[in-house]
C-alpha cells in the first residue's frame, strides 16, 4: 500500500527504508519506557501525583494503556510505539503538515511511502490524558482500538503502518521552523 508521512523529527532521503516491528521500535518507545517505574509508582501512590500529570508522564500512562489494550484484543494492529504515523492521501498529510507548521513543530516535508506491514486508522481524538486510574486507561484505550465516534463529533484520522516503509518520493518540501 501507499501513504503519505510527514516529516517532522529529522528529514527522510529518497529510497530510505524503515522497519518496524516488535525488535524495531519508535522514538515514542524509549520515551515511554524510561518511565515504566514512575508508571509503576503513580499507579501504586496515586495520591503523590496531583494532576494534571506531567506531559510525558501522561503520555507514558497512555501508551502502555494502549499497547496493553492492543496486545490482549487488537494483535492484528500495529503497535503506537512501533510504527509510523501516516495518512492514506496527501490531502490529509498537507492537512497534519500545516497543523505541525502552525504550532512551530520543525515541518522538513511530505513523502510518500510504500509500506509492506500492517495498518491501522484510527481516530487522533479519542487518545487520551492518561490518569492514575488503571481501569479508566484501560476503557478509554479500548474505545480507541475499537475506533468508536468520539466527543468532537468528528474524527481526524491517524494511520499507524508497520512493517518495511520505503520513502518512494518527496512529494513536497516544507522547510518550516527548521532547527
Amino acid at each position: 500500500m501507499y501513504a503519505y508521512h510527514v516529516v517532522t523529527e529529522r528529514p527522510m532521503v529518497l529510497g530510505q527504508r524503515i522497519v518496524f516491528d516488535e525488535e524495531h521500535h519508535s522514538g515514542v518507545y524509549q520515551r515511554v519506557m524510561d518511565r515504566v517505574d514512575i508508571v509503576k509508582d503513580v499507579y501504586a501512590h496515586p495520591e503523590k501525583y496531583p494532576l494534571p500529570l506531567e506531559h510525558h508522564i501522561d503520555v507514558a500512562i497512555r501508551e502502555l494503556a494502549m499497547e496493553q489494550v492492543r496486545k490482549e484484543k487488537f494483535p492484528e494492529y500495529p503497535s503506537r510505539m512501533a510504527s509510523l504515523y501516516v495518512s492514506a492521501t496527501f490531502e490529509e498529510a498537507k492537512q497534519w503538515a500545516d497543523y505541525f507548521v502552525s504550532l512551530g513543530r520543525p515541518t522538513y516535508a511530505i513523502v510518500k511511502l510504500r509500506v509492506e506491514g500492517r495498518s491501522f486508522v484510527g481516530d487522533a481524538c479519542n487518545c487520551f490524558d492518561g490518569t492514575p486510574d488503571l481501569a479508566d486507561n484501560l476503557a478509554r484505550a479500548e474505545h480507541y482500538w475499537r475506533n468508536l465516534p468520539n466527543d468532537e463529533g468528528r474524527p481526524i484520522h491517524e494511520m499507524l503502518v508497520d512493517g518495511e516503509i520505503v520513502v518512494e518520493e518527496i512529494a513536497e518540501e516544507i522547510n518550516a521552523n527548521l532547527p
